[in-house]
């Protein structure tokens, strides 16, 4: 007897269960959605500090990894089979040494194994240009970095996700140069997934890379094409974004209301019936509402996935209500996934004997890019040298180098000797060297530049090479702070007409970072050398003149009063 009841009890049960689970109103379905966004090549787990809502003091843990994110979406998917993976940019670019050495086509392999769907294109995805974009979308060999392109597989297939860009315009046709959204159907509902970019990337990358592109409004962007996704029976509208903004509380506080930045303006300015904005570039933590709008980010490196669900109500194909949690990445917390398991061990065996080829002894362990009061940081000084160093040959007298052009500090290992993947940590771009000549009444006009237009104080002051020093005062205005008389080169003055040879990197050589003036340089040179690879050699040298390179403390070039 109880044998033919168990079946039925347990029956009923699994009824009930699923019933308490789901409390939904009839006519209602939840969709689930995951957001990554601002990943930048982080194959592997680093570190991650934060302060979470629960009142805990500020933490460091180690976290993300594709295993570590491919075991979290495995046992999402157990939950919700249908859960939609979907990213807000910057997937690739500005990525770790064992992505980008590969021209991160393991990352774009590691997302179509993660179950991507699609993503906004982020600003980073333009670094090597239109064309190799392109290429990372469709898959090939024929690449402007010919010497990375193909390397790890020689098929390469590029990406099964869709990359969105509504508001990146071809300028002869005006049309968009990737498809503005893509229509996903679960649960029955049509959920179309709008991208976007922010339309200042064409200060942020090459220009040449970009020539003949449109970067338009965001807002008006994504609300021009809801009106064909309407038609095409959607009406569950989720933007995908490479803005952000920022705000002091802690990155998991649900419904945050101190977002600032870029991103409130866009987000207010959106069509009503888009409920759901999904964010990145900022690299913060956030849960916000702006205008009863659901905005999130989820950090960046995949330290962070967010996790949103929607109740629609299927009658009226609406938005009822929107909610999210960011879930941090920690390694161990689900069963493993063997396909990413595997795919990571593949990456770092391939990887290794290239990345810990050692480059050089250091003076200490970690050289910082911290910026000191006046805006120095002994790494720039060690770059920027590096730089003078390759130029000498084509009579380079100063090197400037953009703070955003290094992206974490040049550290070392046993011995203090550094390996060619912790140097192309510091350095990922491989932007190649120009050699230029500026007047020195250009040069004066440059550093007063680096105060000028909204985004200075992001950007920093451009660092500098040995012998070339100044100093400003930070209680003048705009176009009035370098201090007069103060601008040397080896404690002599610049003289107004005379011609200085100045060596950049073609980011800036080409205006990048708003510096138009270097657009005036004239007997423009290409040196055929890459900053990572002058990096390297200057590192060599110095240990081969029993002088390792780097510094505790900035070098005091660049001074500032008061």
């Amino acid at each position: 007897m109880k044998k033919s009841l168990c079946p039925i009890v347990a029956a009923v049960l699994v009824t009930l269960l699923a019933g308490c689970a789901t409390r939904l109103p009839p006519n209602t379905v939840e969709l689930n959605l995951v957001a990554v966004n601002d990943f930048h090549g982080n194959l592997e787990p680093s570190k991650f500090t934060y302060t979470s809502a629960d009142g805990a003091r500020e933490r460091s843990v180690i976290a993300g990894g594709i295993d570590t994110l491919g075991a979290a979406l495995q046992a999402w998917r157990k939950e919700d089979p249908q859960l939609l993976l979907v990213g807000a940019g910057d997937l690739i670019g500005a990525s770790q040494s064992i992505s980008s050495m590969w021209a991160d086509e393991p990352t774009v392999g590691a997302m179509n194994l993660l179950g991507l769907r699609a993503s906004s294109v982020g600003n980073h995805e333009f670094d090597a240009g239109r064309l190799e974009l392109l290429r990372q979308q469709k898959g090939g060999c024929v690449s402007p970095r010919a010497d990375k392109a193909c390397k790890f597989a020689p098929d390469y297939q590029g990406a099964r996700f869709q990359y969105l860009a509504a508001n990146v315009l071809d300028m002869v046709t005006g049309k968009p140069v990737l498809p503005a959204y893509r229509i996903e159907e679960t649960r029955g509902v049509k959920v179309g997934l709008i991208g976007a970019v922010l339309r200042d990337t064409t200060g942020m990358v090459l220009a040449s890379g970009i020539a003949g592109l449109n970067f338009a409004d965001e807002a008006d962007s994504i609300n021009r094409v809801l009106p064909e996704l309407r038609k095409q029976g959607v009406d569950v509208f989720v933007v995908l974004i490479h803005q952000g903004g920022r705000t002091p509380e802690p990155f998991d506080q649900p419904d945050c209301g101190k977002l600032s930045g870029p991103i409130v303006d866009v987000v207010k300015r959106l069509d009503p019936a888009i409920r759901v904005v999904i964010s990145g570039h900022s690299h913060t933590g956030y849960l916000c509402r702006v205008d009863g709008r659901l905005v999130t980010q989820a950090d960046m490196g995949g330290h962070v996935l967010s996790r949103i669900k929607l109740q629609v109500d299927t009658a009226s194909n609406k938005v009822l209500a929107a909610t999210a949690r960011n879930v941090i990445m920690t390694p161990g917390q689900y069963p493993p996934d063997p396909a990413l398991d595997a795919y990571l061990a593949q990456i770092r065996e391939r990887s290794a004997s290239a990345l810990t080829r050692p480059v050089a002894k250091l003076a200490l362990p970690v050289i910082t890019r911290k910026l000191n009061p006046s805006g120095e940081s002994a790494l720039g000084d060690l770059v920027a040298d590096s730089m003078l160093h390759a130029g000498r040959p084509f009579g380079a007298q100063i090197a400037f180098m953009n703070n955003h052009g290094m992206r974490l500090d040049l550290a070392s290992g046993p011995g203090l000797v550094a390996t060619a993947g912790q140097a192309q940590a510091v350095l990922p771009y491989a932007n190649g060297l120009v050699a230029m000549n500026l007047t020195g009444s250009q040069l004066l006009e440059l550093l007063e530049q680096q105060w000028g237009g909204q985004k200075a104080a992001e950007r920093g002051l451009l660092q500098v090479s040995e012998g070339f020093t100044y100093a400003w005062d930070s209680r003048q205005p705009e176009g009035q702070r370098i201090v007069p008389g103060s601008v040397t080169l080896h404690g002599v003055p610049l003289e107004p007409d005379s011609y200085y040879r100045v060596m950049v990197n073609v980011f800036l050589a080409e205006g990048g970072d708003l510096f138009p003036l270097f657009l005036k340089g004239s007997q423009r040179a290409d040196t055929a050398m890459l900053d990572i690879d002058a990096l390297k050699l200057f590192l060599a040298k110095r240990e081969q003149l029993g002088k390792p390179a780097g510094s505790a403390d900035a070098l005091g070039r660049i001074k500032r009063l008061p």
